[in-house]
C-alpha cells in the first residue's frame, strides 16, 4: 500500500521536508516517553526537536497544488505509529479517512470562518490527545478567517499546548491571506503548481484513466489535480468547459456580451446547486429526525414547532455554502477563460510553449492574428481583474458583465 504522501503530486521537496519533520516529531515523543519513564515527575523539556518539527505550519501554493492534501498527509505521518506515514497503521488509516479523534479539519462552508467556530476549535485543541500521538488542527482556506477568528487562532499559536499542532492552508503568506503575526509563528511549506505530466501519471495510475485522456485533462486543468480528475471523468464538467471556451467567438456586440455574462453566471449557479444539493438534503433530513420529525407522540408536534429556529440557522449556513460554491465554480470558469487568452498571447508572441487548451488552439491562433499581442494581453488582464473584483466581494453579475464588455472592446 502506498504511503500517505503518494497523492501529493510533483512536490518532492515539500514531501522531503515533511518526512523529516514527522521523523523528528516521533523522536521527540520517544525522548519524552523515555524521560518520563526515568523521572515521572520531570518534564521532557530537554528533548531535541530534531529536523525542524514545530507546532504551527502554513502550506501555501496555487489552487490545485495540493495544500489540503499535504496538510492531511502530514497529519497522518504525525499520527503514524512508525513516524513515517506508512499508510498502513491505524493512525494513518483514520487520519486519511477523516475519522481520527485527535485530528480536526476546519473547512469553511461559507465565505469565511467565524470567531465562534475558531474559539470552540482552539478550546478543544488544548486538550490532551485522546488516543493519538498529537492533537492536530487542519484549517483549510485559512485566508478566509475573519479578523476576530484570526486573533483567536493567534493566541493559540502564540502559546500552544505541548502536543498540539496547527496546520494552515492558504494561497500565500501575503498579509491579505495570512496575518503577519500568525505567519511569523509558523513554518512555511511552499507548494508549486504540479507539472501536467505528473498529474497525468497520477490519473492513469490511481484512477485508471486512459493515458491520452489523462494528458489532455492535466493540461486543460493547468496543474489542478482535482479539476483534471473531474474533466477526465465527468462529461458535464467537459460540457461546462466547452461552453466557457466558446465565449470569445460569441462576443459580437454589447447584447451578446451581456448575454454571455448571464449565461456564465447561470452555469456557475447550476454547478454550485448540483454540488451542494445532496449535502443540503442530508443535513436537513438529519436535523428533522433529531428534532422528532415523523413522531406521533404528544410532544412531537410541539417539538417541531420549537425547532423553527434551528431549521432557519441550517438554511442560513446552507445558503452561505451555496454562495461559496457558486464563487468557486465561477472562478474555475474564469481560469479556463484566462487560459484561452494566455494561449492567444503566447501564439502572438511566438513563444515556444505548449497551449493550455489544445482543443481550442486553432481559435486562439485566429484570435492572436486578429488582436496581436497587445490585444490578447488586454483581454487576459480583463479576466484576471474580474477574478480580483469577485474576491473583493464585487457582485459577480456586475464583475462578469464588465469583463465581457472589456473582452468585446479589447
Amino acid at each position: 500500500m502506498p504511503d500517505v504522501f503518494a497523492d501529493l503530486v510533483g512536490q518532492d521537496e515539500a514531501v522531503d521536508t515533511l518526512r523529516r519533520a514527522a521523523a523528528s516529531a516521533a523522536a521527540l515523543l520517544r525522548a519524552a516517553h523515555e524521560s518520563d519513564a526515568d523521572d515521572p515527575d520531570g518534564p521532557a523539556d530537554g528533548a531535541d526537536p530534531g529536523a525542524g518539527m514545530t507546532h504551527a505550519w502554513i502550506f501555501t501554493g496555487p489552487p490545485g497544488s495540493g495544500r489540503s492534501v499535504a496538510a492531511r498527509a502530514f497529519a497522518a505521518a504525525l499520527q503514524c505509529v512508525h513516524g513515517t506515514g506508512c499508510g498502513e497503521c491505524p493512525g494513518c488509516h483514520t487520519t486519511m479517512a477523516g475519522t481520527h479523534a485527535d485530528v480536526r479539519l476546519v473547512v469553511p462552508e461559507g465565505l469565511s470562518i467565524g470567531v465562534s467556530e475558531m474559539r470552540a476549535l482552539v478550546l478543544r485543541a488544548a486538550s490532551t490527545p485522546s488516543g493519538g500521538r498529537w492533537q492536530i488542527v487542519i484549517v483549510e482556506d485559512a485566508d478566509r478567517l475573519t479578523e476576530a477568528a484570526g486573533n483567536a487562532l493567534l493566541k493559540a499559536v502564540e502559546e500552544p499546548p505541548p502536543r498540539t499542532v496547527f496546520l494552515l492552508c492558504a494561497p500565500s503568506t501575503h498579509p491579505d491571506d495570512v496575518s503577519v503575526t500568525i505567519r511569523s509563528r509558523c513554518r512555511v511549506v511552499p507548494l508549486r503548481q504540479p507539472p501536467a505530466g505528473a498529474v497525468a501519471e497520477v490519473l492513469v495510475r490511481r484512477d485508471g484513466i486512459a493515458p491520452d485522456v489523462a494528458h489532455w485533462a492535466a493540461a486543460a486543468a493547468q496543474g489542478h489535480v482535482g479539476r483534471a480528475r473531474r474533466l477526465a471523468r465527468d462529461p458535464e464538467a467537459r460540457q461546462r468547459r466547452d461552453a466557457v471556451l466558446a465565449v470569445p467567438r460569441r462576443l459580437t456586440g454589447v447584447g451578446t456580451a451581456l448575454d454571455a455574462a448571464s449565461a456564465l453566471i447561470e452555469a456557475a449557479e447550476a454547478e454550485a446547486e448540483a454540488s451542494v444539493a445532496e449535502a443540503d438534503a442530508a443535513e436537513r433530513a438529519a436535523l428533522q429526525t433529531a428534532l422528532g420529525a415523523g413522531g406521533t407522540g404528544r410532544g412531537a408536534a410541539g417539538a417541531m414547532r420549537g425547532a423553527a429556529g434551528q431549521l432557519k440557522d441550517l438554511e442560513k449556513r446552507q445558503k452561505s455554502r451555496a454562495t461559496r460554491a457558486q464563487r468557486d465554480a465561477l472562478d474555475r470558469a474564469l481560469v479556463d477563460l484566462a487560459g484561452f487568452y494566455r494561449d492567444a498571447l503566447t501564439m502572438a508572441l511566438r513563444a515556444p510553449v505548449a497551449p493550455v487548451h489544445t482543443d481550442t488552439a486553432a481559435m486562439a491562433e485566429a484570435g492572436a492574428q486578429k488582436w496581436a499581442a497587445e490585444g490578447a494581453l488586454r483581454r487576459l488582464e480583463a479576466v484576471l481583474e474580474c477574478r480580483t473584483a469577485i474576491e473583493a466581494n464585487v457582485k459577480p453579475q456586475i464583475a462578469v458583465e464588465a469583463m465581457m464588455l472589456a473582452l468585446w472592446k479589447g
